[in-house]
């Protein structure tokens, strides 16, 4: 079985943010797959997904930071700057952290670690709605 869609995900500020239940609530066909993948892209070269910690907001403080930190704003090699001070190092930091995740679903669940979950890394002041495309690819469960 092969399925897929597109989410739309609500304005977020700059900065990391947990997704995993917008992207499960939007993919009811899951509870039919008994084993599977599910991968999620986004559409948007300003904007990244990753797997990180689920529980301790601070994980996503820091990781906000760190990336801060090492691509900052206003580098004086930069040239892409015509779309503002956060768009190039937006493109850098969407760059080295990707644009996809990949999941295994099992028994109808995805199948991510205790403390794992999906990540929305906005890396612009303002960066809009963002569109997620899901591909969900997987054997149906049996009765």
């Amino acid at each position: 079985m092969w399925y897929q869609t597109e989410i739309q995900l609500r304005p977020r500020p700059r900065g990391f943010h947990l997704i995993t239940d917008d992207i499960v609530s939007a993919l009811p066909i899951i509870d039919e797959i008994d084993i599977g993948m599910v991968q999620v892209f986004i559409k948007h070269t300003s904007a990244s997904l990753t797997l990180n910690e689920n529980a301790d907001p601070t994980v996503r403080q820091d990781m906000e930071a760190h990336f801060n930190h090492s691509v900052p704003e206003r580098a004086p090699y930069y040239q892409h700057t015509y779309e503002g001070d956060d768009d190039m190092p937006a493109h850098l930091k969407a760059s080295l952290l990707g644009a996809s995740v990949t999941i295994p679903i099992s028994q109808g669940r995805l199948n991510l670690g205790t403390w794992q979950g999906i990540y929305l890394g906005e890396h612009r002041d303002h960066g809009g709605t963002r569109t997620l495309v899901v591909t969900v690819q997987g054997a149906p469960r049996t009765a």
